[in-house]
């Protein structure tokens, strides 16, 4: 019974649409302020913080201050995959869809879901690295091979860098808008973390969306073989 009501308290304050619209403000991995998530939701920093109580009571975000302000950012990788389900199952609740996931062609194209790459790009990278043996990837289960080892080292990438709370070493992740996997897991966010800053990616302003730069589409291809898909 205590699960069930847990189960039914995480469920109502995520699918607060107020607290579920700041909770996708978050999805790119960055900390923002009260006052910036409550930009986001259309409400007043006071309501915003409010919310965001309640979300860090149940450990769906986490909280840090610096200096005068408090940074909130989710608190783990499974939130953010549960969000990423929930997007899902969402889309296809009313029926079969021509399209699937964001209509806009860049989130469509590249986009981070947390801490890792996503979107059309995502799953490129991992088919990619499947193709090359370094990767294996069955069901819900995702293997890195020690050629693939040898072969991140040799680029500079080191997946075991970020061990914080047991993280899984690679895991597939199914995307909202390809319906296919993508990595996440520590892999998916060295591979993530490599990508920004050899600057092969760029963040935009304001949401998830990526940018692909022209020396990013030189190495994938070179590196991957992975070719600009037409949006």
């Amino acid at each position: 019974m205590a699960q069930t009501f847990s189960v039914a308290h995480i469920g109502a304050l995520v699918g607060d649409p107020t607290r579920l619209t700041m909770l996708q403000a978050l999805m790119d991995g960055r900390a923002l302020t009260a006052s910036e998530l409550a930009l986001t939701a259309g409400i007043t920093p006071q309501t915003a913080s409010g919310h965001l109580s309640q979300l860090a009571a149940a450990s769906i975000v986490s909280v840090t201050k610096q200096g005068r302000h408090r940074y909130h950012r989710l608190a783990t990788a499974q939130v953010a995959q549960l969000l990423e389900n929930m997007m899902v199952v969402a889309s296809s609740a009313s029926g079969p869809k021509l399209r699937t996931g964001p209509r806009d062609a860049q989130m469509r194209l590249a986009r981070t879901c947390y801490d890792h790459l996503a979107g059309r790009l995502g799953v490129m990278l991992a088919d990619a690295l499947v193709a090359q043996r370094w990767v294996e990837i069955a069901d819900d289960v995702a293997l890195v091979t020690p050629t693939g080892l040898e072969g991140l080292a040799k680029l500079g990438i080191d997946p075991h860098s970020n061990n914080r709370r047991g993280r899984s070493l690679c895991r597939p992740c199914l995307d909202w808008s390809e319906r296919r996997p993508h990595l996440a897991g520590r892999l998916g966010a060295a591979l993530c973390s490599h990508c920004l800053e050899k600057g092969w990616i760029l963040r935009q302003i304001e949401g998830r969306a990526l940018d692909v730069t022209p020396a990013g589409w030189h190495a994938l291809s070179d590196i991957f073989n992975i070719t600009p898909p037409a949006i």
